[in-house]
């Protein structure tokens, strides 16, 4: 008995190893075949095929293409905090920060540009669980804010007590905007949306600063009210649960 634990102890990581490999492969298939195809036109007994697993291991792994990609964004949003580390740990200046994140954000994306706006198209509907404010989205949705949440932690630049709770927030939906104008900017290497950060990283930085002023107090309270009353909640836009789903797709 101690030795068959034993073995079995010693086999669980690399089952392990080995189950993270499918994971992985399933996924990549699936990006691959999303930009070759786009995301409507491909099943999962496709994806399955391709990456050469049975349909049911495909959906052991993800239960449904909406959590193919919700995979997808898992992994951008560890591969830009393994990026904007330095950034973080890094020059306190708020600008310089702000700038660091949102350029690590594209530079991580760009692989991805060729077919984004396949995703956005689904991901722009309110009731799809691939809505970045969907519950589906959290996982991805808190890291992103979590590094923003960082980055103004660490910056030397103040900001009003009332509105810094929801700052790390107010800079994701700023990332929101710069991930529309992304997907859409079809300038080599995306350099209109990298001279756009250029751009609104000083801007941001100094209205955050501005913010401490004691003039500007009844303008901070106002802003304060918009986002408390109107920000989007995942409870308003996520869908109901995703189907189950089989081997029919």
């Amino acid at each position: 008995m101690a030795k068959e634990a034993k073995n079995a102890q010693e086999n669980r990581p690399a089952k392990a190893a080995k189950s993270e490999q499918t994971r992985t492969l399933i996924l990549e298939t699936a990006l691959a075949l999303f930009a070759e195809r786009g995301y409507d036109r491909t099943t999962m007994r496709a994806i399955a095929q391709e990456a050469g697993v049975s349909v049911g291991n495909a959906y052991y792994y993800f239960s449904s293409k909406e959590h193919l990609v919700q995979g997808f964004y898992d992994r951008i949003a560890a591969e830009h905090a393994a990026a904007v580390r330095p950034v973080l740990e890094g020059d306190p200046d708020l600008a310089v920060r702000i700038r660091g994140v949102l350029l690590g954000w594209l530079d991580v994306a760009e692989p991805y540009h060729r077919f984004a706006a396949q995703f956005f198209k689904n991901a722009a509907d309110p009731e799809s669980p691939l809505s970045p404010f969907s519950r589906d989205s959290a996982a991805a949705r808190d890291a992103a804010i979590s590094i923003h949440a960082r980055s103004l932690a660490g910056a030397s630049t103040g900001s009003d007590p009332e509105l810094a709770p929801l700052l790390p927030e107010l800079l994701w939906l700023m990332q929101m905007g710069l991930v529309l104008f992304w997907v859409y900017d079809r300038s080599p290497g995306a350099e209109r949306s990298r001279r756009l950060v250029e751009r609104v990283a000083p801007i941001a930085a100094r209205a955050i600063a501005l913010s401490r002023f004691r003039v500007l107090r009844p303008l901070v309270r106002q802003v304060h009210g918009l986002l408390v009353e109107f920000m989007p909640q995942p409870a308003e836009t996520s869908a109901p649960a995703a189907r189950t789903a089989g081997p029919k797709d």
